[in-house]
């Protein structure tokens, strides 16, 4: 006859047969790639480049039919148009083009991030999102892109003997489409899962770091909003030059194309300007534009471009430099309030002065490029990083120390946790003082477990159990009809 079975030995064997959740590898996630899973990594590969092909082909058909052309070359647009979605650089006849509109290719990374967030969003509600699942998110945005793309390669070495388009470069648009991607990967599930990412570093991140990155990204949008003013204002200036444009046009088609392409040339015109506000300079061609002086050149007969001053410099444009200075003051004055920035340690200042530097490096870089025998058009990106560091870095400093000397922050919102390494906020009757006691019975190896409910214990003789809350769950049910009855029992504790 067999010895009896312990309460403990009774309560694994319970818990071993009892109904269990998917389990997958990682904690949760898309470590075990489950149906329901693979069908968000594919929306993640497929959605967003199947929209953008589709608005491709409306445009390329559309702009074929209202000229009146054949189709033949349908097939070698679509595949360039894609590959200029992604910034990568063609020749057309003679004809070099490396300078594409950021607004379609704005459009397509935020379709990107927002799938990379949704994918995001079903992994934390499985589980802790781990590096495997995040891995796996990126793998699907970068994989179905890289197929687009390798099939539009194909496409446009065959459409080279109907059209006048050179096959570009492959590991120059492999390259631009990883990258891309990346960066939409970076800026989807970074924005709503940001300790994700920091959870992968080796050491926890300083508690200026995080504000400091918001006080940049703030930077750079005021920056460009400052820009944005400025360019309506040169156009209203210049609209008898911009409405010369449109005599080129020919009909409405043409006048439409151009008020089109002048559109998605925006964001490029922006982040030039943006260029200037900080002091430097935006080249177009042979030419330059800059607050301290101007090289006149031809231009492109489009409205925007029309927009740009052909010169002399006047005097009150050094008012302009006003703008960075503005924008890195109060960029100070916010990290002086809410953050523990203080004149002998303005961290997240430089913080906020250095991403700021390296977003308009992001930006900048597939702002410009070469058009044709206009030469290269764009703005100086090393500059314009360089001075927008120092802009809102010495300002931003001034505005940390009066943020100190006349404006005294309030208590702090937030403090730092050195265990987390994240901000943890603290406010009043946030939390209570809920004390949790466990008392160790020497004599008779008895161990109590308090429930939430702080005037019962539940008394397991005889065995140590571990403090698992599921463990716990399944000593304090109550059993069935014809289960086996736990030698358990609930005492009143003296609370």
């Amino acid at each position: 006859m067999s010895a009896p079975r312990t309460t403990l030995a009774r309560v694994t064997d319970d818990l071993r047969d009892a109904p269990r959740g998917p389990v997958s590898a990682g904690g949760g996630g898309f470590g075990s790639l489950t149906p329901e899973r693979a069908r968000v990594l594919l929306f993640v590969a497929a959605r967003a480049s199947a929209i953008t092909l589709l608005l491709i082909f409306a445009v390329v058909f559309g702009t074929l039919l209202a000229a009146g052309s054949g189709l033949s070359g349908a097939s070698g647009a679509i595949a360039a148009s894609w590959l200029a979605v992604h910034q990568v650089p063609l020749t057309i006849g003679r004809t070099a083009i490396g300078l594409w509109p950021l607004l379609p290719t704005g459009l397509m990374l935020w379709l990107v991030a927002r799938e990379c967030a949704r994918a995001a969003d079903h992994c934390a509600a499985e589980g802790e999102c781990t590096p495997t699942d995040l891995a796996w998110i990126a793998g699907a945005a970068v994989g179905g892109p890289l197929l687009v793309t390798a099939v539009c390669l194909a496409v446009a070495d065959d459409a080279s003997a109907v059209v006048a388009l050179q096959p570009p470069n492959t590991s120059v648009a492999f390259a631009w489409v990883i990258a891309l991607h990346l960066l939409a990967v970076i800026a989807g599930v970074g924005l709503r899962h940001w300790r994700d990412f920091t959870d992968l570093l080796p050491i926890p991140l300083p508690h200026w770091v995080v504000p400091g990155v918001r006080a940049g990204f703030r930077a750079v949008w005021r920056l460009l909003a400052v820009a944005a003013v400025l360019t309506l204002v040169s156009f209203l200036v210049h609209w008898p030059r911009i409405g010369d444009t449109y005599h080129y046009a020919g009909n409405f088609w043409g006048a439409l194309g151009l008020t089109l392409l002048s559109l998605a040339y925006l964001p490029n015109a922006l982040i030039g300007a943006v260029s200037v506000l900080l002091g430097g300079e935006m080249h177009i061609g042979a030419g330059s534009l800059g607050v301290f002086g101007i090289d006149g050149a031809p231009v492109p007969a489009v409205p925007l471009l029309a927009a740009v001053p052909s010169g002399p410099v006047a005097v009150w444009w050094f008012v302009l430099l006003v703008a960075p200075a503005a924008v890195g003051v109060l960029g100070g004055l916010e990290c002086g309030r809410n953050t523990g920035d203080s004149p002998r340690a303005p961290w997240a200042t430089l913080t906020s002065a250095g991403v700021a530097a390296v977003l308009l490096t992001v930006l900048g870089l597939p702002a410009g490029g070469d058009l044709g025998t206009f030469g290269w058009i764009g703005p100086n990106v090393a500059v314009a990083a360089a001075l927008a560091f120092l802009w809102l870095a010495v300002p931003g400093y001034v505005g940390v120390v009066g943020a100190r000397w006349f404006a005294p922050a309030p208590p702090a919102e937030y403090d730092y946790d050195d265990d987390a390494g994240y901000d943890v906020e603290y406010e009043d009757d946030a939390y209570d003082d809920t004390e949790y006691e466990e008392d160790y019975y020497e004599d008779d190896d008895e161990y109590d477990y308090y429930d939430d409910d702080p005037g019962q214990v539940v008394e397991v003789d005889g065995e140590l159990l571990d403090d698992d809350p599921e463990l716990f769950r399944e000593v304090h049910r109550a059993p069935d009809d014809d289960s086996e009855i736990l030698d358990a029992e609930v005492v009143e504790g003296d609370h």
